[in-house]
């Protein structure tokens, strides 16, 4: 294979290298540049002579500045750059350059499960909420159970799943931050996927009570004798009768989810949730983009897009407050942005502390980098609302959901906002999975496709090889969101039943 690199943008002064095994000194590429030294696959090349203190550009953008002189043809390493100042945010364009919205694509449907509130399933799943960790274990026991001798009596309802957390007790619940926890758990459980009718299991003496977690209205969900679905343990006379009234209830829930059937839904009842972990140089290259333009086309059918981790699109928000709607979506996304720093401060943290050993391994020098690469997956539509972590999402189109960049966090808070189907999209590779909602994998680099071909389910990597375009997998991602959301095809992570548990963002005091 002949040396090959990427440049992302006419200004940028450094690429990536392409080959898979690296290149060595006095690799020669087609345009004369001539490598000083090895460089491994993804990381960047100088490809000009860059002096102490000037910027250093990628996505045509500065990534930082050089801490000293770096030759042509050299390795451009984290330690060479200094990190620069994020966006200020009260000098961000807003609204400034909406995008005209993009042609719409009529008639596409996919295979669902309608919900009374106008929203639709992807899947069919029993939901077991829990108010208190202390109930965990039980539940989890129950759910053994229900799997094993209730469940295959209805065939229509695809799974069981405990909605367990680390919650409820032991913390400040009237502090502020406490809205989020709780508003986290209430949407979960009201997830589309759900069929928007929990089951909750309490202990009885916690802080989260049950009347707290759906308070009035709508209130507690009830049985059509107006008898709650709720189970308290300690009204039980020992563990298995907390077993019987668990299963008595699950059962009831059962037979109303196995009257359910597939019909066709309207695109518009898709919420799917964009995320991306395990990055690296390529994602921002290859697998985001191509998302991007699936994401495109998805707003294009009238489906949410949700993206979303605040610490990767902070260094990049000056490249989305233009696009926002209006005003008002431009300053939400701000005050998010705002939050999130003075969140960070609290903890003698800042964004810097985001990157992984793994993201720089694979070639990302910093949290600058890698914000620009991230908000690739939003596509070129107009950012149309945001949403604060643990809201139920309503808007339709681009939507920032608000949360933490931790791949479990985001996934929890994006199932929280409404989302049936999940893509993500990985560079150096992770098994991760949601039991609520299928997860499309999307591998940055062939490489990665090539080793885990039984967890990869779309191969982005083609792109850095010239053998697809981003439309190219754009198209064959969004073709496989429909299969994906109708029930036609299992990804990798429903095949073998990976399934990362439910983890809550809690800003509040732990008492």
């Amino acid at each position: 294979m002949r040396p090959l690199y990427v440049r992302v943008h006419a200004r940028d002064n450094v690429a990536i290298i392409v080959n898979p095994e690296g290149l060595p000194a006095g690799s020669a590429f087609a345009d004369g540049l001539t490598l000083a030294e090895f460089i491994p696959q993804a990381h960047k090349v100088a490809l000009e002579d860059i002096g102490a203190g000037d910027p250093v550009i990628r996505y045509g953008e500065i990534i930082g500045r050089a801490t000293r002189a770096i030759p042509r043809g050299s390795w451009v390493r984290e330690e060479l750059l200094s990190l620069p100042s994020a966006p200020a945010l009260n000098q961000l364009p807003r609204a400034t350059a909406v995008p005209p919205a993009l042609p719409p694509i009529e008639n596409i449907t996919f295979d669902g499960y309608p919900n009374p509130d106008g929203t639709a399933g992807t899947r069919n799943i029993l939901g077991i909420t829990t108010t208190v960790q202390c109930v965990a274990p039980t539940v989890d026991y129950a759910v053994q159970r229900i799997k094993a001798e209730l469940l295959p009596h209805y065939p229509n309802v695809d799974d069981v799943v405990a909605i367990t957390h680390t919650y409820g007790c032991g913390v400040a619940i009237q502090a502020p931050g406490a809205a989020v926890p709780i508003r986290t758990i209430r949407n979960l459980a009201l997830n589309p996927n759900l069929g928007e009718s929990p089951l909750i299991v309490s202990l009885g003496c916690e802080k989260l009570q049950p009347a707290r977690l759906f308070p009035q209205p709508p209130g507690l969900p009830v049985l059509p004798n107006d008898e709650p679905f709720v189970v308290r343990l300690q009204d039980q006379h020992g563990f298995q009768d907390m077993i019987v009234a668990i299963l008595r209830f699950a059962e009831k829930r059962l037979e109303e989810l196995n009257r359910r059937r597939r019909v066709p839904c309207p695109a518009s009842q898709l919420t799917v949730g964009l995320q991306c972990g395990g990055s690296d140089a390529f994602s921002g290259v290859t697998a985001n983009p191509a998302v991007g333009h699936a994401a495109d086309l998805l707003v294009r059918a009238g489906a949410t897009v949700l993206f979303s981790e605040v610490t990767e699109v902070r260094d990049a928000v000056h490249l989305l407050t233009p696009r926002a709607v209006n005003e008002e979506v431009a300053l939400a996304l701000i005050h998010e942005m705002a939050w999130y720093d003075e969140y960070l401060e609290r903890g003698s943290a800042d964004r810097s502390a985001n990157p992984t050993p793994g993201n720089k391994r694979g070639g990302l020098a910093n949290i600058v980098e890698k914000a620009l690469g991230s908000v690739a997956k939003a596509g070129t539509s107009p950012l149309m609302g945001v949403s604060a972590p643990g809201e139920r999402v309503t808007t339709k189109g681009l939507v920032f959901a608000a949360t933490p960049a931790s791949d479990f966090i985001c996934g929890t808070l994006q199932l929280a906002a409404g989302m049936n189907l999940h893509v993500f999209t990985t560079g150096e590779g992770t098994p991760y999975g949601l039991a609520m909602a299928p997860v499309i994998k999307v591998s940055s680099r062939t490489a990665l496709a090539e080793r885990w071909p039984d967890l990869i389910d779309v191969d982005a990597g083609r792109i850095a090889m010239g053998q697809a375009t981003i439309q190219d997998i754009g198209q064959e991602i969004f073709h496989l969101i429909l299969e994906v959301a109708s029930g036609r095809r299992k990804t990798w992570a429903e095949t073998w039943k990976l399934h990362n548990a439910p983890a809550l963002f809690n800003p509040g005091p732990v008492t």
